[in-house]
């Protein structure tokens, strides 16, 4: 499977974020992280549909869209529409996950579940022949900068283990407090698509990137 670098914009300075997130493309990140936030399902708020339209202009990367929100399904048309290629959804916040996914689906990007920190792997069971990603928070959502929550390799094992028995080659997202310093093992364990939004942006941003993507070329 191929391993792919998400750089988080949450991290990112919005004065220049166009120019910061080509540096990230021209160094080979592939993806590009995209965080929203409503305030009542996580504490924080972030950007919405206005800064997803202005990038899907701007960027040649995909647009991997988070939605931290309550009941998601209300928003997912508007979020295709608005330029998401794929779609996240938290299965803590949806009243019908398969109804959500389908609706993503309908709108005709991927789809991807995620879970939080305290949820158990074995939650995503009925839905592991649904996604087209499954991402592992391994921090709690809402915030950047957190530190790595250790348990959660093993919650990657574990998935990717499920995923293999059926043998689905379904990608494993990872997002939180991810460096270069801790991505190997990330790796090892079994996801093959990593978010860092502090690891890329604070510092030289083109340095970081390059460094993240050695790393992940040399676990393919």
């Amino acid at each position: 499977m191929e391993n792919i670098l998400a750089p988080s914009i949450l991290s990112a300075d919005f004065k220049i974020l166009g120019e910061q997130i080509e540096q990230t493309e021209k160094a080979g990140a592939k993806y590009i992280h995209f965080d929203v936030m409503d305030g009542i399902f996580v504490p924080s708020i972030s950007f919405g549909m206005p800064v997803l339209s202005a990038l899907k202009g701007a960027v040649k990367q995909a647009l991997d869209v988070h939605l931290m929100v309550t009941e998601p399904i209300r928003y997912v048309k508007e979020f295709a529409k608005c330029g998401a290629d794929i779609i996240t959804v938290h299965l803590e916040a949806c009243e019908d996950v398969k109804a959500t996914v389908d609706e993503i689906k309908a709108s005709g990007v991927k789809a991807g579940i995620t879970i939080k920190p305290a949820t158990p792997v074995k939650e995503l069971i009925p839905y592991l022949e649904l996604a087209d990603m499954f991402l592992i928070m391994s921090v709690e959502p809402g915030f950047g900068g957190q530190a790595f929550i250790p348990e959660s390799l093993d919650k990657i094992k574990e998935l990717r283990t499920l995923l293999d028995e059926r043998g689905l080659k379904t990608d494993i997202e990872v997002d939180g407090g991810i460096y270069c310093e801790n991505v190997e093992a990330v790796l090892d364990a079994g996801a093959n698509i990593i978010v860092s939004g502090s690891g890329v942006f604070k510092g030289n941003i083109t340095e970081n990137t390059k460094r993240f993507m050695e790393i992940l070329k040399r676990h393919e």
